[in-house]
């Protein structure tokens, strides 16, 4: 009898690693097909990896059908936003569950999605599509500013930006139009209302909301999620409201099969709908601390058709704060991980870096250079839990002597083959 076995494409170094060690812990034999295996370093580990073109969908046909002859393939899936469109053809070419390509590719399209989330009366920030210095132009002036800056096509805030002045707007238009940007599709840019308040991420999977967290960001102008917790402390009908628009966002964009993160701000009218990703957010792991609900697990279920359970299992709050350097330059050190993880409630130490990385800010999820997490019955318990670990860790960065202390462009879009790491 052949193995079976479950095709991932591609990864992230949030969640790629966890989806590899659920499905073997469902008894198949996972197997990664990426660009450039080289990038996702857990497959170093002894875990099957294959290069290929996963921008190629005939390429990602032919390779499917091959396995499909050494293996039972029960599934094909992803932790990327960015290739589960292609996740959704695969499915339907091989008669196997996924999500609906089509709701997909719009929902990745942040102009698509801002229209059918409006069409359906969602509440969404004012917004404008741009394609030149002049429509950006024209567009701030009709919202006012201040006004948030993004590509139509994107992930994890890269080229996001908040313009406070027209200063700040043609320098940010300038940087995105100017070649140093590199685009995922055509040059669209969003301009949009820059919408007050604290900000919530809801997880669902299928048609199911199964947690709030609140986070927090990094001071502007940038949108780099620095901590969350979960449950978000909510009232009654202050969770209602965000659940009910959450939901509605799925009608509006035809998802409701697999994982979705949406991004809300709580305002004065309500919650405001920020954004929807077709996938699980990298808090998806403080979902199963905080309940000992694993979505990968759920996730990688659903895609081979076998029966998901949703149900709480306990009931703490979890919380992590990620670390982000003040400065650019090398990293000449960083310890304090294990006695960190040491700590009674932390539930994960990562790091993304090791000793003389260079350290180059992007206002964008690469600032991160890890994060801790902790989890236990009370909030406030959780919160000292997290800082006390978080004050452990330590790092020394030395910085670039040529830039002084010049404001710096952001570094450069990794290439379309390269993946999001979120």
């Amino acid at each position: 009898m052949a193995r079976r076995g479950l095709i991932l494409l591609e990864g992230t170094r949030n969640n790629g690693l966890r989806y590899v060690q659920a499905a073997q812990r469902l008894g198949l034999h996972p197997i990664t097909l990426s660009a450039d295996p080289a990038q996702h370093d857990y497959l170093a580990e002894g875990n099957e990896a294959i290069h290929v073109d996963t921008d190629n969908q005939d390429a990602l046909i032919r390779e499917c059908a091959r396995l499909h002859a050494t293996y039972d393939v029960a599934g094909i899936t992803s932790a990327d936003e960015a290739v589960y469109a292609t996740v959704g053809k695969l499915c339907r070419h091989f008669d196997l569950p996924g999500p609906n390509a089509v709701s997909v590719e719009r929902c990745c399209d942040k102009f698509a999605q801002r229209q059918l989330l409006a069409e359906a009366g969602v509440p969404i920030p004012a917004y404008r599509l741009a394609t030149n210095a002049a429509d950006v132009e024209s567009a701030a002036a009709d919202i006012g500013l201040p006004v948030v800056l993004k590509p139509a096509v994107g992930y994890g805030s890269s080229g996001v930006r908040l313009c406070r002045n027209a200063d700040e707007l043609a320098r940010h238009t300038a940087y995105l139009l100017g070649g140093k940007y590199i685009w995922r599709s055509s040059q669209r840019i969003l301009v949009e209302e820059f919408v007050r308040g604290p900000y919530y991420c809801a997880h669902v999977m299928g048609n199911e909301l199964v947690a709030i967290a609140a986070a927090a960001l990094d001071p502007p102008p940038h949108f780099v999620f620095r901590e969350a917790v979960c449950p978000a402390p909510l009232t009654e009908g202050e969770h209602r409201r965000i659940a009910d628009v959450s939901l509605s966002c799925l009608r509006a964009l035809d998802l409701g099969w697999g994982p979705t993160n949406i991004e809300l701000r709580w305002t004065k009218c309500g919650p405001v709908v920020i954004e929807v990703n077709p996938r699980l957010a990298g808090g998806a792991r403080t979902v199963q601390a905080a309940y000992g609900i694993d979505l990968v697990t759920e996730h990688i279920k659903l895609a081979i058709g076998d029966e998901w359970d949703l149900r709480r299992k306990h009931s703490h709050t979890a919380a992590w704060r990620s670390l982000i350097p003040d400065r650019d330059g090398v990293l000449d050190w960083i310890d304090g991980d294990t006695r960190a993880a040491a700590v009674p409630g932390v539930t994960e130490v990562k790091l993304f870096v090791r000793s003389k990385t260079l350290i180059v800010r992007n206002g964008d999820y690469r600032d991160s250079i890890g994060y801790v997490m902790a989890a236990s019955p009370s909030h406030a318990r959780t919160a000292a839990i997290l800082r006390r670990a978080v004050d452990l860790i330590d790092w020394s960065i030395t910085p670039f002597p040529q830039f002084g202390e010049q404001e710096q462009s952001p570094a450069p879009e990794p290439a379309p083959g390269a993946r999001r790491s979120w």
